[in-house]
């Protein structure tokens, strides 16, 4: 199914007002329904090349998987061909960004974080890695759907301080998961019902680390009817907060439904349940 005609899709990415280089990479394949945004670390260029082989190689891979098959089709165990396809070829990115860092010296330690949407059949598959975050606005309510992988996330799940004082910690680059850097790594995938009118924002955390989330909602409301104002709106308030990190964004305005196309069998037997 092509989904351009359901799906206004915009990527931003931006080096920011402190760093010189950009390791961030941003991504998306409107036709085919799926987003992808990469947040690198590592040493030199070494983030860089560790964030531009994640959103390359999902953006090939994830074309070529979607191709052959639907994303809300069976791909058996219970899951849905998006979510085994991202199983899949998220282990497979992280392997292959891990032997690079294992094999080539100037790249050792180079890691990525990770978030990646597809859109199929009235709901979006959502898998990420580390502390880039995939939020929604649905009217008014405005909410993250991923949790970060990081040790002040796991600190306030277990009350040790709170999301106020989370904010104005040292701590918040440590992560507790990232591709590339262990030779395995758990992404975690889950599926989320999508409404004609929802908003999504994937982002690294450039924006969120320098924008309160609530300025961040109020801008998607105001300007969601021009999404290439919106998103270039959102990294000048990063940069104009201090900027002090690489910023990108990627907004998906949700124009209709986009049910899968099922056989007569399918339909039949979904009328009786």
């Amino acid at each position: 199914m092509d989904m351009n005609a359901v799906l206004e899709v915009v990527t931003r990415s931006d080096p920011g007002m402190v760093r010189s280089n950009n390791e961030d990479s941003v991504m998306a394949n409107a036709e085919r329904g799926f987003a992808v945004l990469a947040d690198g670390m590592g040493g030199y260029n070494a983030g860089e090349v560790a964030s531009g082989m994640a959103t390359t190689m999902l953006g090939s891979e994830l074309a070529k998987a979607f191709l052959e098959r639907e994303p809300s089709s069976d791909a058996g165990g219970g899951k849905s061909w998006a979510e085994a396809t991202l199983d899949v070829q998220m282990g497979l990115v992280n392997s292959a960004i891990f032997q690079s860092s294992q094999t080539q010296p100037q790249y050792a330690g180079m890691g990525t974080t990770l978030v990646v949407a597809v859109f199929h059949d009235n709901k979006v598959t959502v898998g990420h890695i580390g502390d880039s975050r995939m939020y929604r606005l649905r009217g008014e309510d405005f909410q993250a759907i991923t949790r970060d992988h990081s040790l002040l996330q796991e600190q306030i799940d277990a009350g040790l301080i709170t999301p106020e004082q989370a904010r104005h910690s040292q701590n918040k680059n440590l992560v507790t998961r990232a591709v590339g850097i262990d030779a395995e790594v758990a992404a975690e995938i889950h599926d989320h019902e999508v409404m004609p009118g929802d908003v999504y924002l994937l982002c690294s955390d450039g924006l969120n680390d320098m924008v309160e989330d609530d300025e961040i909602a109020m801008t998607l409301g105001a300007l969601s009817a021009n999404l290439e104002l919106c998103a270039t709106q959102l990294i000048q308030m990063a940069n104009d907060n201090g900027g002090r990190d690489n910023v990108s964004v990627i907004l998906v305005k949700v124009k209709g439904e986009y049910p899968a196309s099922r056989g007569m069998l399918s339909r039949i037997l979904a009328w009786f349940k």
